[in-house]
This record gives structure tokens, C-alpha cells and sequence, in this order.
């Protein structure tokens, strides 16, 4: 019996099925959970890819970090399906990099829920454990947007740029010429490969000497001080003396006016630099007129009658009377802070009087006062001649001091006789030499390509060197404000606004060789360092420098450091506006104690790489300061090319 007990099969069909159902159902439960699972997970994969698209989209518009991280949220959350968003969970990374541009990233979490595993589970191990009640996968999505370049070629347009560059046989300002076209043809080509970004590369262009140029177009601007409001728009005159009962000036509300019948259609206009401009004449050109004939003696005999003479034409001068001298475009520097920030204009109008805010805001014109010293004479002859700088109009007060010829008024309104000659001096526009500011534009079009170049062309190398003024109007050209406004805003994100400054020498401020009106140097865009700003006994230069700089020391070595301490003002505060800041030297050399404290000016005033390390010391950043030479110039712009091309690179 018991030997067929244990031969006997039946029923093992039963408990072998019944051992083998274990791993069927568990493979049958993984099965459909995994195809669930990779399923919900291409889902939100996909729904992750498109909401990071679409959040870089919106990127580019300006919209505010939690604007944007809900809208990834509400794209991400539509796109999911039959995925229950309370399951997933998205973090949104926004580029974190201060400029513009730079990396989205957006992470996904998703916790699947099984269906079989966890019964499963506690079929295995007799055990009630939720260990495998949710599976949890993470994605990253990375977006690199797509980059913008506003460009502000600051270029030195000083006269020392006529020079030869070292080791080159060019001029200096024709190796610039040529490099900084080469570097605008670079940037357009790259960006022409660029279809989907409007104006994806934007170059300006400010010449700078011992001023600016912005356009004699911009008179009339809203920025400007067409008014006189400015504290510094009078400082040079004395509108007192203008006291003749039937022509006058009269001061109301700030404003200087013409006041008295003598002005003829002029009157109760206002009085400004711009109306100096206007009223200066002279006569441009003269044609005689015969009315008649004559008979004029020439010898007389001893009873007093004519012996010998002869017909002449009697008549006058048709005289032909022209404004003397237009406005260039030239402006002064602005009163500290406003000289190193991006401050907006903010002055009136004469319909409102003094109008708002601060009047020291504004910009104004340049106008280089007459300087003591006669001109011309009735008879042609130059009298009292003090070999000022820039003597080249008629003082008319011969008894007074140098002072109070220079400000005198009143010689303005003489008319400059036919022939007089100026050869002392340039006019009012002295010291204006450069060409004007040509504002942001599109090098992607060959019409923008092609003014850029020829803006570059018509440089030309002539007066004294101020960068920090030059610096300044860089970041106002690419700023999205006034004066000129065709920067992007600032709060769009995938957009780099940067200043590239080149200059050949250390700033200078020139003391005059004769100063017999007390001015402690020659006109420019500080105005005269004698004059203390706004009744104070400070000029300009010195306002805002630090207690290294003596506030009456009028040496060029004291103007040098005070401009340099401008400088790095105006440099920290675009890079605190993120402007990225580039700096080249020409042909300058640590040996030369001024040359070298541009260096290091040009050094602190650059902004560090993003891409590349320190060759000393390659856990710091690389300054964004190139030290060039004639002869190698071209090759540090080609450097500066692909540092501004890796900021377009595109992910």
C-alpha cells in the first residue's frame, strides 16, 4: 500500500499550477504596471520638453519670474493627459546669470502609482509594507535661450590716434578703422544665421575725444536744455550786464528772457546757448552798390582850389548778414552723479516753467565762450590780443579784467565784420571734434550693416582724450531710455547689453598756456575746472572723487586722476546695471607712470568672462581687458568676436 501510495501522480498537475501561478501573476502584474508606468512617464516627458519651449518663449518678453513659473506650470499641467497631475511636480531653474541669455531648466518629478505590485508584493513577504505603493522617476529639460546682442563701440578718437600703431607702418585710427569693422562683419554674419529672433546683433557707435557729438538733430530733444535750467547752462555768463532799458534779460521762474523792444520779434524769447547760437552774425558776404559819381581832389593850389583829381563811384555795401556759428551736436558732461549714470532727463518746458524734477538732469549744449582778447577792430587790426585758447569774437569792454571780458554779454549781439579773422581760436564749438553718436542698429540688414561701416569710416583723430564721457554715452546708446532709446528693455531676459572702450592714452584735461581769464584750462566737456559747480568753489571734474584728489589742484596730473576716478564710476555702475564691460589699450605701457594708470583704469572698468579662466590663475574668471598693440590689434578683436559669439551660442 505504501509503495503505491508514493507511485501514485494524480492531482500534482493541481499543486504544480498552483506553485507556478505565483511568478505568472507576478509577471503578468509587472507587465502591466511597467507599460502603465512607461507610458505616464513618456507623458510627462513630453509635457516637460514642451513647457520648457514654451516657457522660453515667453522668457524673451520680460515677464516676471513668477509669471513665468506659473505659466510653465499651467503648460506643463495641460499637456500632461490622463496623467493626474497631483502626481508630478515641476521645478522651473530661470537663468540665474545677470545678463541676459543662459540656461532654463525646468525638472519634473512623477510618482507612479502601481496597480498590481504592491498586492504582489504582500503575497511575497506576508507583509502589510507600502514600500511598493509608488515608484518615482525625475526628468531634466534644459533650454538655452537663444542670446541678443546690443553692442556700444566706444572708440578713442583723440588726436594721438593719428599716430603710428607699434610695429604696424598704419596710423592707429586706421588699424581701428579696419578691426572694428571686421568685428561688426563677424557679429552680422553669425546672426544672419539667426531667423527666428528679430535684430539679433545691434551696434552703436560713439567717437569720443575731449566730448561727445550726439547729432546737432537733437536740439530740440526732450532731453535737452533748450531752456537754460541746467545749474551749469549759465555758468560762463553774466546775463547782467545785458541792462539797456529797450533790450535786456530778465530772469523768471529760473529762466532767462529777452525783455525790451530792442529785441525787435525776439522779444520776451527765451536767452540760452541755443539762442547765443542763433543770434551771433556776422557778415558773410558783402557787394558794392554804385549809386552815383563823385569828383575827389587830390592836389590844391595855394587859393585852396582843386588842382588835380579824379572821378570815383559813390554807393555802399550791400551787405549779406548770416548766423555766425550753428551747434555742432557736442554736449558738457552732466553734474556728478548724473555725468556717471543713466539717469534720465528730467527738466520743464517753457509752458510750464521750471517744469520737474531735477533740472541738473539735463544735457547741455557745448559753447566755448568768446576768451579775452579782441578780435577785429573797425579798421581790421587785431587789438589786445592775451593769447587766450579760443579768442575769436570782439571783447568791447577793453578796461575790464580778463574775467569780465569773457563774460560779457553784450559782444554777442555785435555783428562780426565782413573779413575778421579768428585765427586764435575756433569758436563756440570748440573742443566739439568728433563725429555724432550713431545710435543702435540692425547690422543684419545690408542697410544697417552698411551705415555702421561708414560711421567707422568717417572717424577722424583730433583733440584730447576723456573715456569716462565717452563710456557714459556707450551705455546710454544701448540703454532702453532716453536719450537714445532703441536698446531693449532692460528686464528682457536672453538679451547681453555690452561696451567695448579702445583708447590710445591716459584721459587728459589740457591747462591752458595763457589763462588771463582765471579758467584753469581749456574749454571741454567739464567746462572751465576755475569755475566751482553751481556757486560752490568745486568744479565739476572733482565733484564725487575721492580725498586722493586735490579739489583745488588744477594739474593735468590731478584732472588725469580725477577723470580716472570718473571712470570707474561710470564703469561699476553699468556693470551694476549689467552691461557687460570690454577694454582695450592701445599701444600704452605699464613703464609710463600716466600710461599705466589707464591700464589699470582699463583693468578695474572690465567685467570678468564668462567662459574664460585667468591664464595665472585659472580658478579666477578672465578680465574682459585686452593690452593691444598696432601690430596686433586686429587679432584682439577677432578674440573680442568670440567672446561676443559665445554669448549667442544656442543650445
Amino acid at each position: 500500500m505504501i509503495r503505491k501510495f508514493f507511485k501514485d501522480r494524480r492531482g500534482n498537475f493541481a499543486m504544480i499550477t498552483g506553485f507556478a501561478m505565483l511568478p505568472i501573476m507576478g509577471s503578468i502584474a509587472v507587465a502591466v504596471d511597467f507599460t502603465e508606468m512607461n507610458r505616464q512617464k513618456q507623458v510627462t516627458m513630453h509635457a516637460l520638453d514642451a513647457a520648457g519651449v514654451a516657457t522660453a518663449r515667453q522668457v524673451a518678453t520680460g515677464a516676471s519670474d513668477a509669471a513665468l513659473i506659473a505659466y510653465a506650470n499651467d503648460f506643463f499641467e495641460a499637456n500632461l493627459g490622463t496623467v493626474d497631475p497631483d502626481n508630478t511636480t515641476l521645478t522651473v531653474q530661470l537663468p540665474n546669470n545677470q545678463f541676459g541669455g543662459g540656461t532654463l531648466k525646468l525638472k519634473a518629478v512623477l510618482k507612479y502609482h502601481p496597480y498590481f505590485l504592491p498586492a504582489f508584493t504582500a503575497l511575497l513577504t506576508d507583509s502589510d509594507s507600502e514600500d511598493s505603493s509608488e515608484i518615482s522617476f525625475s526628468a531634466l529639460s534644459e533650454v538655452r535661450l537663444k542670446n541678443t546682442l546690443e553692442v556700444a563701440l566706444v572708440l578713442d578718437n583723440s588726436t594721438s590716434m593719428d599716430q603710428y600703431g607699434l610695429g604696424s607702418g598704419q596710423k592707429r585710427m586706421t588699424l581701428l578703422k579696419a578691426a572694428a569693422k571686421q568685428l561688426v562683419d563677424t557679429l552680422a554674419t553669425q546672426a544672419a544665421q539667426i531667423k527666428q529672433v528679430a535684430m539679433p546683433v545691434q551696434f552703436s557707435l560713439v567717437p569720443f575725444a575731449a566730448s561727445v557729438n550726439v547729432g546737432p538733430e537733437y536740439a530740440s530733444a526732450s532731453w535737452m536744455d533748450v531752456e537754460g535750467l541746467s545749474p551749469i547752462h549759465h555758468e560762463n555768463f553774466n546775463w547782467s550786464v545785458l541792462n539797456d532799458p529797450t533790450k535786456r534779460a530778465e530772469r523768471t521762474s529760473g529762466i532767462w528772457y529777452k525783455r525790451g523792444s530792442g529785441w525787435g520779434a525776439g522779444e520776451n524769447s527765451i536767452l540760452s546757448r541755443f539762442s547765443l547760437y542763433q543770434d551771433m552774425t556776422h557778415v558773410s558776404d558783402r557787394e558794392w552798390v554804385t549809386t552815383g559819381q563823385e569828383f575827389v581832389c587830390t592836389e590844391y593850389h595855394k587859393n585852396h582850389t582843386c588842382k588835380r583829381g579824379h572821378w570815383r563811384d559813390t554807393g555802399y555795401y550791400d551787405e549779406t548778414i548770416s548766423t555766425y556759428a550753428t551747434w555742432q551736436g557736442c554736449v558738457e558732461a552732466r553734474p556728478y552723479p548724473y555725468n556717471v549714470n543713466d539717469a534720465p532727463a528730467q527738466g520743464g518746458t517753457a509752458n510750464t516753467g521750471i517744469g520737474f524734477g531735477d533740472p541738473a538732469t539735463m544735457f547741455v549744449p557745448m559753447f566755448a565762450p568768446d576768451e579775452p582778447g579782441d578780435r577785429w577792430d573797425v579798421d581790421g587790426e587785431v587789438k589786445n590780443n592775451y593769447n587766450a585758447a579760443n579768442n575769436w569774437w570782439n571783447d568791447g569792454t577793453e578796461n575790464s579784467s580778463g574775467s569780465v571780458r569773457q563774460k560779457n554779454m553784450k559782444k554777442y549781439f555785435d555783428v562780426r565784420p565782413y573779413g575778421a579773422t579768428s585765427s586764435q581760436g575756433s569758436g563756440p564749438n570748440y573742443a566739439c571734434t568728433t563725429t555724432p553718436i550713431t545710435p543702435l542698429t540692425d547690422v543684419t540688414t545690408p542697410e544697417g550693416l552698411s551705415s555702421i561701416k561708414q560711421a567707422i569710416d568717417r572717424m577722424a583723430s583730433n583733440g584730447y582724450t576723456n573715456v569716462p564721457e565717452g563710456t557714459a554715452w556707450g551705455w546710454r546708446t544701448i540703454s532702453s531710455g532716453e536719450p537714445f532709446t532703441q536698446g531693449r528693455p532692460e528686464t528682457e531676459k536672453g538679451n547681453d547689453k555690452v561696451i567695448i572702450v579702445l583708447t590710445d592714452g591716459a584721459n587728459t584735461y589740457s591747462a591752458p598756456y595763457s589763462d588771463p581769464a582765471g579758467n584753469k584750462s581749456t574749454y571741454a566737456a567739464y567746462g572751465y575746472t576755475g569755475q566751482g559747480y553751481n556757486g560752490t568753489g568745486t568744479t565739476r571734474m572733482f565733484m564725487g572723487t575721492s580725498g586722493a584728489i586735490g579739489k583745488y589742484d588744477y594739474s593735468g596730473t590731478n584732472y588725469t586722476n580725477a577723470m580716472n576716478e570718473q571712470m570707474t564710476k561710470v564703469c561699476d555702475n553699468a556693470k551694476g546695471g549689467n552691461v557687460l564691460m570690454m577694454t582695450v589699450s592701445l599701444d600704452l605701457s605699464t613703464g609710463n607712470t600716466e600710461e599705466n594708470k589707464a591700464i589699470e583704469a582699463l583693468k578695474e572698468c572690465a567685467s570678468e568672462s564668462r567662459f574664460r579662466k585667468d591664464a595665472t590663475d585659472p580658478t579666477k574668471p578672465a578680465k574682459l581687458y585686452w593690452n593691444a598693440t598696432g601690430s596686433n590689434l586686429a587679432e584682439k578683436f577677432k578674440e573680442i568676436a568670440d567672446e561676443l559669439s559665445n554669448l549667442r551660442i544656442v543650445g
